[in-house]
This record gives structure tokens, C-alpha cells and sequence, in this order.
């Protein structure tokens, strides 16, 4: 998928296909939770961002590409690489700039900017007429839950919310038993 190949270099291959990294030509690469990228595509991860250029799976000569790349994870990747799960060599070529961006639980006070911009989305994805709006108390409930799945968990509830509303408004019984501290 990241490299594509050549016709023929397996069974299948019926067709020459581009990988990921000569599509993106031009634009940039998004590379999510690049912490959990195995060993082996470490490596060649390194090489595309040293040569600038991909060999397709059968290929013979690299192609050059012209793409940006931005990379994310949840994990310690300094030491990670210290401890030798992480390629340290990659490292160094990753953290051009890093931006540590705190977990939600660290920052409540972004909850109700973000439940509104989740409300915004989720009522047009079905269809709703009317936005509800979100009670006080199901507002201080979703700012008192810890977010152990952070942002992604947050947009999950409030689509799980504007689905179980009836009405216009959003009341505690429409969250998720957990965000209101109770056993499932």
C-alpha cells in the first residue's frame, strides 16, 4: 500500500498500481500512531525519508517523490528509542518539529468547543433538522470524565448522544453509563 508495485511482482498484480507515497505527490502524508510501526517498515520508512524516492514491490528502478510527511503518536518516542523499540535514526528524522499536545483530561476546558463542533457535525451526518443542545448537567458530566480515549472517545459520545435524544436537548441519561460514573 505505501510503495505499490509492479505488474506482475505477485500473484494478482495485474496492473502496475502507485503506493501511498507517490499518490500523495505534491501534499503531505499523514503517518498515525508511527510508534507501532513495526522494525521492518521502520527501515524502509527511513529510507524513503532519507532518498526521497520508492521502489515498488518488483521493481527495479526507485521513483522519486515529493512529499511532506507528518507523524503521530501517543507514545514517548525518544525513549522508545533509547530503549530500542523505535529505530533512533528515525527518530532524529521525524522530530523536525514536535508538538506535544496534552490528553483531553488536561484540558476541560476545550470539551465544550469541541462537544459543539461535534454536535455541529453529527446532527448534519443524520440528517437532524435541529442541532440539540447539551444540558448543564450532561455538560458537567461529559468535563468531569477522564477521557481515556481522548478527543476520538469525546466525538464517539456526542454522536452516541445526538443519536439517543429525542428531543432538542441532551440530558445525562443519553451519555454512556461510564461518562456518568455508573457499572454498565
Amino acid at each position: 500500500e505505501l510503495f505499490g508495485h509492479e505488474k506482475g511482482a505477485f500473484t494478482g498484480a495485474l496492473q502496475a498500481r502507485p503506493g501511498l507515497f507517490e499518490s500523495a505527490e505534491g501534499g503531505t502524508v499523514f503517518l498515525d500512531e508511527i510508534g507501532d510501526l513495526p522494525m521492518v517498515t521502520q527501515v524502509k520508512l527511513l529510507r524513503v525519508l532519507e532518498q526521497r524516492e520508492v521502489l515498488r514491490v518488483g521493481g527495479r528502478s526507485p521513483r522519486p517523490i515529493d512529499v511532506r510527511f507528518l507523524s503521530a503518536t501517543n507514545k514517548d518516542l525518544e525513549a522508545a528509542s533509547l530503549a530500542g523499540s523505535f529505530r533512533q535514526d528515525l527518530y532524529f528524522r521525524l522530530n523536525g518539529i514536535a508538538l506535544t499536545v496534552p490528553p483531553l483530561r488536561a484540558r476541560a476546558a476545550d470539551i465544550p468547543w469541541l462537544i459543539k463542533r461535534f454536535l455541529v457535525a453529527a446532527s448534519r451526518q443524520m440528517d437532524r433538522a435541529a442541532q440539540p443542545s447539551l444540558s448543564p448537567a450532561a455538560l458537567t458530566a461529559l468535563q468531569a470524565y477522564g477521557w481515556p480515549g481522548n478527543v476520538r472517545e469525546l466525538r464517539n459520545v456526542v454522536e452516541r448522544a445526538v443519536v439517543l435524544a429525542p428531543g432538542d436537548v441532551i440530558l445525562p441519561e443519553h451519555l454512556p453509563p461510564k461518562i456518568l460514573g455508573e457499572q454498565p
